[in-house]
């Protein structure tokens, strides 16, 4: 049971270690957290596009079935938010949800997700890890029953409904995306078939790109950054393209990357700010942002007279606190978000309709360079260092004893501690330095006015990190 840790999102392992005697262990932690909170209402389980994903599934549904739990099993492989909004709809006691995300095929992972369709909190995760113990099954008379149902279409239902009410780009609240082509890159993962349905559904005409289901997802890892999506951008971009917008998912289809035909793959950080912008033209509310996601949020919130609420990165973090301020639209600078109105879940499904009405609003380079003319150039980058898990502490202790006065010659402002080391800068830079939740590295962030600033505040945020691993 010591191979079995719950980090940021799970548990997630390579497939030596992720066996189905271990996904058992964790399934009947879970039965054992959720009868321990007085739940017996049923329970989903969901799994995305890996070859050993539906087994796994298919074993935790036993546990849980064999601890008097009904289960609902989706009909196939499914993105993540589909799960999620899924215990909301239905009044679920929570889910299993088998996805190692963007990890490469030899890995697999599970996640639990409560009853209200958020991120598992820590005091959550924890009382799981701390109820892992070998499977005890009730008699056969007294199990649940396991049922393959569809939760794909009251998604989509409530994903169309939601933002043709926030954010249809013409009168009323019809969604109607009829003249729009959007090219979608599902990267091989369960995204395909949901998200592209649920756009052309919207009237969107859909040019698709690897929509097909392949286990290994081209021998690569299911990760929606730039060198993974070069055939979308060029079809995105090329001069005599017929398409408007390019949409990709991650391989759980919980994150989004949008490109667009002069930026290519759209920074993140301009993705929230463009769409926070336009819900803001038919609705009003604070934003929730992490630690390491842009201040150009801050600027949009700020004309339209709404509050921003940092958080630490992590989603669960967000959705925390976009449910304790009711908070309009929520995200961070990975390509997570979600809108108030929806299960407080990163939706890379939603997000694409959110994407496709924006732009169709007002085309997103047109309204990213309007955002930077009003609210001034920013520019946002990172760099990953290794340290080992075990030194990360100790690090960060020796850090806060060396933080300097001043960052590429301008003096430090004010030190932010939500989540390691934030140095504001009284240019209106920043430089981050915060422990990776997933990796064995420690984070480098920074955001300026140019790129050359930003690799300035990057090499020497390095300069000042490296001594100390």
């Amino acid at each position: 049971m010591d191979q079995i840790s719950f980090g940021t999102d799970g548990w997630r392992a390579t497939l030596d270690t992720f066996t189905d005697e271990r996904v058992r262990i964790v399934g009947q932690a879970v039965a054992d957290h959720l009868d321990a909170a007085g739940h017996d209402e049923p329970v989903a389980v969901g799994y995305d596009a890996r070859e050993t994903s539906e087994g796994f599934a298919e074993s935790l549904a036993e546990v849980l079935a064999g601890n008097g739990f009904d289960v609902l099993l989706p009909e196939r492989d499914a993105p993540t938010p589909v799960i999620a909004y899924a215990i909301v709809d239905r009044g679920l006691a929570g889910a299993c949800m088998v996805t190692a995300s963007h990890n490469p095929p030899e890995y697999n992972g599970v996640k639990f997700i409560p009853h209200d369709g958020a991120p598992a909190l820590p005091d959550v995760t924890e009382d799981v890890v701390d109820r892992l113990a070998e499977p005890d099954l009730l008699p056969e008379a007294e199990r649940g029953e396991i049922e393959r149902v569809d939760l794909v279409s009251d998604h989509a239902d409530a994903a169309r409904d939601l933002v043709g009410r926030v954010a249809a780009p013409g009168a009323g609240d019809a969604l109607d995306l009829s003249g729009l082509t959007v090219a979608y890159d599902a990267m091989h993962g369960s995204g395909r078939g949901v998200t592209d349905a649920l756009l052309e559904s919207a009237g969107a005409e859909v040019v698709r790109l690897r929509c097909e289901r392949d286990v290994t997802f081209g021998g690569d890892s299911p990760e929606p950054s730039a060198e993974h999506l070069e055939a979308l951008a060029e079809r995105v971009t090329d001069p005599d393209s017929d398409v408007d917008l390019g949409v990709a998912n991650d391989g759980d289809a919980d994150r989004i990357a949008v490109v667009t035909p002069e930026r290519g793959v759209l920074d993140a950080n301009l993705f929230y700010a463009a769409c926070y912008d336009r819900l803001l033209e038919t609705d009003s509310g604070p934003a929730v942002r992490t630690v390491s996601t842009t201040f150009l949020v801050d600027r949009i919130a700020e004309a339209h007279g709404e509050d921003v609420y940092e958080t630490p990165v992590g989603f669960k973090w967000v959705a925390e606190a976009m449910g304790e301020h009711d908070a309009l639209f929520g995200g961070e600078e990975s390509g997570g978000f979600t809108l108030r109105g929806h299960v407080r879940e990163k939706d890379g499904v939603l997000m694409a309709l959110l994407a496709a009405a924006t732009h169709a609003a007002e085309p997103f380079d047109a309204r990213v360079d309007r955002l930077l003319d009003e609210h001034g150039r920013i520019a946002a980058g990172k760099v990953s260092l290794d340290c080992p898990d075990d030194r990360k502490e100790g690090v960060l202790d020796e850090l806060e004893d060396h933080i300097p006065e001043s960052v590429c010659g301008s003096p430090v402002a004010k030190v932010v501690t939500l989540d390691g080391f934030k140095l504001l800068l009284e240019n209106g830079s920043w430089l981050l330095v915060r422990p990776s939740g997933t990796e064995p590295k420690l984070r480098v962030y920074a955001e300026s006015d140019s790129d050359e600033a930003v690799d300035e505040l990057l090499a020497e945020g390095r300069d000042l990190v490296e001594p100390l691993i």
